[in-house]
């Protein structure tokens, strides 16, 4: 298990985040409006699975620790 972990970490290959339409679109404008809209995006998609999990430990605890008081 440990060596298929460091595996992903020393052999991972290199990729590029957007495809090549997003990636010519963002290369193309100058303002910068649209990668600031991408970036905007990507940070709103890493935030969800946080705050679900954040929420869902929240929950564990409150049912876990309500159960040992009621003793």
């Amino acid at each position: 298990m440990l060596f298929l972990l460091f595996s992903f970490f020393f052999f991972s290959l290199s990729s590029y985040s957007q495809c090549a339409m997003c990636r010519a679109a963002l290369e193309s404008e100058e303002s910068g409006v649209k990668a600031e809209g991408i970036n905007d995006g990507i940070v709103y998609l890493m935030v969800i699975p946080y705050v679900l999990v954040a929420a869902a430990g929240y929950a564990i605890y409150k049912i876990r620790y309500a159960k040992k008081e009621e003793h």
